[in-house]
């Protein structure tokens, strides 16, 4: 790669066509780039060219320069520009199919290595930063930092289907309910009844999500039927909508029985963080085998009716201290 191809790095916003609007109401100043755009270009040529030898004036003018013309977020290393040095970022450059989206000239393997050292000079926010996080890091600390930032958004909780909607607590205690909707119940011990017929016949299934609000928290509340192994099981267990520091402030309880035999799980809900899958996977729940679940379910084992029921505490809480209510849905 020749000098006048590293240097020429540019952050001139895309011309916006009727099928590719990106963004455009993020900056008031993209309704003069089409009118400006020969200006723009050249500018920020020399803005590139004066961050590398660090004259930029503000901190503020370096993160525009940094940030892509198609999603709008900072650029880091790998930052690729065209042979006429528009530049974006190796996310976005895979999404314009290798298509430079300002021009349309194929973007080719050029990096501009001078926008590329200035990134990793700056101290960056937390992308999360308008979720709350107020941490400010160098570039690769960030990258790590962001993997893991308490205030990243939550993934839905919904088993049912693969959702793929984010966001806070409250947004998908929303969301659950009004789009999925799961059953909402308030109180911290519960008590439900789970039915399917011909149950030899399914070996995979996932009941109806509930959401419990207990100790101004929410819980979720799983019941699956899979293989382990060659055997068909049954699982339940609970998980906590927040981080996991805050999960281990809970315990809960799950219990299930009849005929004079009863099975008792104890432990501490599983974060949201975690995906049902992978709790499910590790076997960290109430487990019962079919044969186990026919049998607490009574009469002529053809037909599954298994009633749960449950307890969530506080870890510092005594038994018997836990209240809040009781919830009594029935799921037949």
């Amino acid at each position: 790669m020749d000098l006048d191809s590293m240097m020429d790095c540019t952050s001139t916003m895309m011309d916006v066509t009727d099928d590719e609007e990106i963004h455009q109401d993020r900056h008031s100043s993209y309704a003069s780039v089409s009118k400006h755009h020969h200006h723009h270009t050249s500018s920020n040529h020399t803005n590139a060219a004066a961050a590398a030898s660090g004259l930029l004036p503000t901190t503020t003018s370096v993160h525009e320069l940094l940030e892509c013309p198609v999603c709008t977020n900072s650029m880091y290393p790998p930052i690729h520009q065209c042979h006429n040095g528009h530049t974006l970022c190796s996310t976005c450059k895979t999404r314009v199919h290798n298509r430079c989206p300002t021009c349309r000239q194929e973007l080719g393997d050029i990096r501009c290595l001078a926008l590329e050292k200035v990134a990793e000079s700056l101290e960056l926010p937390c992308k999360h930063m308008s979720l709350g996080c107020p941490e400010i890091f160098p570039y690769y600390s960030k990258l790590k930092h962001e993997t893991v930032c308490n205030f990243r958004p939550y993934n839905c909780p919904y088993a049912g289907s693969e959702c793929s909607i984010t966001g806070d607590i409250p947004f998908l205690v929303a969301h659950l309910r009004d789009d999925h909707k799961v059953d909402m119940h308030s109180g911290c011990t519960f008590n439900h009844r789970y039915v399917k017929s011909n149950p030899r016949e399914v070996e995979n299934a996932t009941w109806m999500l509930t959401v419990f609000h207990c100790f101004g928290q929410y819980f979720c509340l799983h019941f699956e039927a899979f293989q382990l192994g060659m055997a068909p099981v049954y699982m339940a267990f609970l998980r906590f909508m927040g981080d996991e520091t805050e999960a281990r402030n809970y315990n809960y309880s799950l219990e299930v029985g009849g005929y004079g035999r009863k099975l008792i799980w104890e432990g501490t809900p599983r974060s949201v963080r975690d995906s049902h899958r992978k709790v499910r996977d590790s076997h960290d729940g109430l487990i019962i085998q079919r044969n186990m679940a026919l049998f607490f379910s009574g009469g002529d084992r053809k037909e599954l009716k298994l009633r749960v029921t449950g307890r969530i505490w506080k870890e510092q809480q005594q038994s018997g201290e836990g209240g809040g209510g009781s919830c009594i849905p029935n799921l037949s």
